[in-house]
C-alpha cells in the first residue's frame, strides 16, 4: 500500500485540481459574467451558482468518478453502468450534437482574434458585410475539417500549450490588474461603490434569461473525470480535488469581477452590449498594457494565444467528440454503419461530413445577422442554451447510481452524503436548475436569434433520435 501512494505515475489531488481548473475556467467567463449581469451584481449570482449548483455538481462528479474510476468513458460510461447502453448512446449523442454549435463558435472567435492580433483592433472586420465574414469563416471550417480528416495531431499540442498560456494570463490579469494602481496611480480607474443596492441583482426576464451564461461558465469538471484512478488515494483525493476547483473558481470570479469594474462603466457596457461580449477580454488587456505604459503588448500576446486555441480547438473539437461517439461500444448498435467508416488517416470521414453539413449550415444561417458583432453575441447566448445540456446526464447518471446504491456499494469508496434523500435532492435540484437555464437562455428579443435557439436543438435532438432508427432498418434489411 505504501509503495502505491509513493507511485510517482500517480499524480498529486492539488494537480488534479490545477487541470481542471484551466479546463473549465477562462477569462471569457468573468469578462461574459460582468457583461450580462450588469456589473458588481454578477457577484450575488456567482456567489449563489456556486454554493447551491457547482459545489454539489462537483462532489457528484467526484462520486461517480470514484465509484467508476477504472470507466475511461467518462459521462457514457456512468450512464452505461446506471442505465443501460441506449441511455449510454444518447448521452454520447448529446456531448457530441453540443459540439456542433462549439465548433461554429471556433471559427469565429479565431477570425476576431487574428483580427486584433494584426491591427489591433476589430474596427475593419466589424465593418465587413456579415455574409463576407461567415463566408471566410466557413473556409477556415472547412479547411480545419480537412485537418482532422487528415489525423494531423500536432494542433493537438498546440492546444495545451495555447489552453495553459491562457490561463496563466487569466490569472496574471487580475494580479496585474489589482497592481495597476500602484504602478501608475494616475490612470483612469473607475472606483467600485460598494453600497449592497449594487450587488444585488435585478431579477427581471434578462436576468433570467441569462442564467445559461452562468452555468456554461461553471459546467465541465466532469471532463477529467478519466484521470480519477491516476491520483493517488483517489476515493479521498478526488473529492478533494473537486472541493478545491470550486474555491477558485469562485475567488477567480469575484476577484476577476472586481478587477473588471476597475476598467468598465456597466451603463456604457449596457449600450455597446455587442461590442463587449465579442471584444471585451482584448479591450481589458488591452487597457491593462496602457496602465503599465507597454501599449497593446498583453493584448497582442492574449490574442495569438487565442488564435493558436481557437483553431487548435476547432480541430480538437471536431475529431474528439465524434471519435468518443462513433468509436464507443453502442455505437456499433445504434448508429448506421456508414457512418462507422474510416479513412486510411484513421478518420471517421463520415462523421466529419456530417459536421460539415450541420455546423457549416449554422455558420451560413449566421449570414443573416446583421454584423460580426452581433454573430459572436449570437454564438456565446446559443452555446450557452445546448452545451449545459450535457450536464443533464452527469445528474441522471448520479440519480441512477444512487438508486442503484446496494449494486454499486462495493465500488463506491467516496459519497458526497450518506442520505439517499439528500442525494436525490441534490441530483434533482441541479438536473431541474441545468434544464430550466436551458430553457429560459432560448428566448431572445431578436427574431432571427430565438429561431435559431429553437431550431438547433430541435434539429440535433432529432437527429439523434433518428439514427438508431436507420440502423434498425439497416439490419432488418440485412436480416
Amino acid at each position: 500500500m505504501i509503495e502505491k501512494e509513493n507511485n510517482p505515475k500517480k499524480m498529486m489531488w492539488t494537480t488534479l485540481a490545477m487541470m481542471a481548473f484551466s479546463t473549465v475556467w477562462g477569462f471569457g467567463n468573468v469578462v461574459n459574467g460582468y457583461v450580462y449581469f450588469d456589473g458588481t451584481k454578477v457577484i450575488f449570482s456567482w456567489i449563489i451558482m456556486f454554493l447551491l449548483y457547482f459545489v454539489p455538481y462537483a462532489l457528484m462528479v467526484g462520486e461517480l468518478g470514484a465509484t467508476f474510476k477504472n470507466a475511461e468513458g467518462g459521462v457514457s460510461s456512468w450512464v452505461n453502468a446506471t442505465m443501460g447502453a441506449k441511455w449510454a448512446y444518447y448521452a454520447g449523442w448529446t456531448y457530441w450534437a453540443c459540439h456542433i454549435v462549439y465548433i461554429s463558435s471556433k471559427g469565429t472567435g479565431g477570425l476576431r482574434a487574428m483580427a486584433w492580433g494584426i491591427f489591433g483592433n476589430t474596427l475593419w472586420y466589424d465593418a465587413l458585410p456579415t455574409a463576407t465574414t461567415q463566408l471566410a469563416t466557413l473556409v477556415i471550417f472547412l479547411f480545419f475539417c480537412w485537418v482532422a480528416s487528415r489525423g494531423i495531431p500536432v494542433l493537438k499540442s498546440l492546444a495545451t500549450v495555447a489552453g495553459s498560456s491562457m490561463f496563466i494570463m487569466s490569472i496574471l490579469f487580475i494580479i496585474m490588474m489589482f497592481a495597476a494602481p500602484s504602478i501608475n496611480p494616475h490612470a483612469s480607474y473607475l472606483s467600485i461603490d460598494w453600497n449592497w443596492k449594487n450587488f444585488l441583482p435585478t431579477f427581471n426576464v434578462k436576468y433570467l434569461t441569462s442564467l445559461s451564461i452562468l452555468v456554461f461558465s461553471v459546467g465541465g469538471c466532469e471532463k477529467i473525470s478519466p484521470y480519477v484512478n491516476k491520483v493517488k488515494n483517489p476515493s479521498k483525493n478526488f473529492p478533494k480535488a473537486m472541493m478545491a476547483l470550486a474555491i477558485m473558481v469562485m475567488i477567480s470570479a469575484i476577484l476577476g469581477t472586481f478587477a473588471i469594474t476597475l476598467m468598465f462603466d456597466p451603463n456604457v457596457v449596457n449600450n455597446n452590449l455587442n461590442e463587449y461580449i465579442s471584444n471585451g477580454p482584448y479591450m481589458a488587456f488591452q487597457r491593462l498594457g496602457e496602465y503599465y505604459h507597454v501599449g497593446g503588448l498583453f493584448m497582442y500576446i492574449y490574442s495569438w494565444c487565442n488564435v493558436i486555441g481557437q483553431f487548435s480547438t476547432l480541430v480538437i473539437s471536431i475529431d474528439a467528440p465524434l471519435r468518443m461517439l462513433l468509436g464507443s461500444n453502442e455505437a456499433i448498435k445504434y448508429i448506421p454503419s456508414k457512418l462507422l467508416k474510416l479513412n486510411k488517416h484513421g478518420s471517421y470521414i463520415n462523421g466529419i461530413w456530417m459536421v460539415v453539413i450541420l455546423s457549416g449550415g449554422l455558420i451560413l444561417a449566421q449570414a443573416l445577422l446583421p454584423n460580426a458583432q452581433a454573430v459572436m453575441a449570437q454564438l456565446v447566448k446559443l452555446n450557452s442554451t445546448t452545451m449545459p445540456m450535457r450536464y443533464l446526464w452527469v445528474f441522471a447518471a448520479y440519480i441512477a447510481l444512487r438508486k442503484h446504491h446496494k449494486k454499486f456499494k462495493q465500488n463506491t469508496t467516496y459519497q458526497m452524503t450518506k442520505s439517499q434523500g439528500f442525494a436525490y435532492t441534490a441530483g434533482a435540484w441541479c438536473f431541474f436548475v441545468t434544464a430550466a437555464c436551458c430553457i429560459m437562455g432560448i428566448y431572445s428579443p431578436d427574431n432571427f436569434t430565438l429561431f435559431l435557439n429553437i431550431i438547433t436543438p430541435i434539429i440535433l435532438i432529432a437527429l439523434g433520435i433518428i439514427l438508431p432508427a436507420i440502423k434498425k432498418r439497416e439490419e432488418a434489411n440485412l436480416a
